[in-house]
């Protein structure tokens, strides 16, 4: 069978950013499938491929997948506008792809951005009899509007193109129940819609990397709470900062605070840090796939931030989070929700409220004063990565959707 995958953000594990899509393309071929990976160029996708002059992309094999990468460059700290541009210019492209309805048999897209699914659209409206999956990341326009977007215009498209994708997909995919539940509200009835979270990739991440953390400023003895990700709004590390400063209130000085990545809303945290002369909080830009697995194995506990925006409770899958478990070191988790309700399941972390600086500081105290009792924690948090979210378990449960009836 063939696939024509759309994400515009694939990457592969020598870059610094999720490889969800590698994984399942892997898997595919794997399987003797062909797989075509269409995707833009972006700053953490760490892959070079030979120019073709003729097609004006980059195109080359990477693993058996046949990968084209439109010369559209992208990053975490690209203003809307641009980023805008840059989806609608994707979505285009994808359009005379998917209209080669002779070259593949499913047409796959993954957001974000929701733009993504555009080709998809195009290939059914226009009387395309091959299949097209769609699977969603995040609901749009749900989470920019609960982040305070209010141009009624993007809102309003994000709306159509939403409608649109449900309408025409023949299956859906949902990371979250809370995704997987917004999908159901709008689309079709009868609409087949799946739920795929994100998984463990427990080769990868592996409490056997676990060493001495290599990191400038960070001491043998220091307790070292991390976080692996985008530095964004919708992150909310703001939080991270103010129990930073309850911990240098309390004297706290052998726990240390680690950022990881990069994003829109880095410098500002930088600087506010600085101001208060937050010296327990050190800051690191993004990192190889490979190099963050053996970071994070590293740390003592994982940090699992979003803003307290209640469309984000049950309406998000990080990766980070299923690193943290593979990773088998606790997660400290600052907001409501599944991963929440799952971590005091499995006892494999500790929840607090969202804006509760004193209580997210006693959480990490108790696990540096509590070695033992930590280390415990993250086995039980390793036998749910391996339990539960096994990467291979969620690849057979992909490549079995997108085979049916085919």
């Amino acid at each position: 069978m063939r696939i024509l995958y759309f994400h515009q953000h694939f990457t592969t594990p020598a870059g610094s950013s999720g490889t969800r899509s590698y994984e399942f393309a892997r898997s595919l071929v794997a399987k003797g499938h062909e797989v075509t990976m269409v995707c833009g160029r972006i700053d953490k996708s760490s892959f070079d491929l030979p120019w073709v002059e003729s097609r004006r992309w980059n195109r080359g094999i990477i693993e058996g997948i046949d990968v084209i990468a439109l010369p559209l460059a992208y990053s975490n700290r690209t203003s809307l506008l641009k980023r805008l541009g840059l989806f609608l210019r994707f979505a285009v492209r994808g359009i005379g792809l998917a209209m080669k309805t002779d070259t593949y048999d499913v047409l796959f897209a993954t957001s974000t951005p929701l733009t993504a699914a555009i080709p998809g659209i195009a290939m059914k409206a226009l009387g395309g009899k091959n299949r097209f999956v769609f699977e969603v990341r995040d609901l749009w326009p749900e989470l920019p509007r609960a982040l305070g977007m209010k141009n009624p215009f993007l809102l309003g498209g994000m709306s159509l193109l939403e409608w649109l994708a449900y309408r025409y997909a023949d299956s859906c995919i949902g990371l979250s129940p809370g995704i997987v539940e917004g999908i159901r509200k709008k689309a079709p009835e009868g609409r087949h819609i799946e739920m795929i979270p994100n998984s463990c990739d427990l080769e990868l991440f592996n409490p056997r990397n676990r060493g001495e953390t290599k990191l400038e400023g960070i001491e043998e003895d220091d307790f070292v709470a991390g976080f692996t990700g985008a530095h964004g709004i919708a992150n909310g590390l703001d939080a991270v900062l103010d129990m930073a400063g309850e911990l240098k209130v309390r004297g706290k000085k052998n726990i240390k605070i680690v950022l990881i990545g990069d994003g829109n809303q880095k410098d500002r945290l930088m600087f506010r840090a600085k101001a208060e002369n937050l010296n327990n909080v050190r800051f690191y830009s993004s990192m190889k796939k490979t190099e963050i697995a053996q970071v994070t194995a590293s740390f003592d506990c994982g940090l699992m931030i979003l803003a307290d925006v209640p469309a984000f409770y049950y309406g998000t899958s990080p990766n980070k989070f299923f690193d943290y478990i593979s990773s088998g070191i606790p997660v400290v988790n600052n907001y409501p929700g599944w991963l929440s309700d799952m971590i005091q399941q499995y006892d494999c972390g500790i929840t607090v409220s969202p804006g509760d600086a004193a209580k997210f500081a006693d959480a990490l105290c108790w696990l540096a004063d509590h070695p033992r009792e930590g280390y415990q924690v993250g086995a039980r948090a390793r036998l749910l990565a391996e339990s539960t979210f096994n990467r291979e378990k969620t690849a057979e449960l992909f490549t079995n959707l997108i085979c049916k009836n085919s």
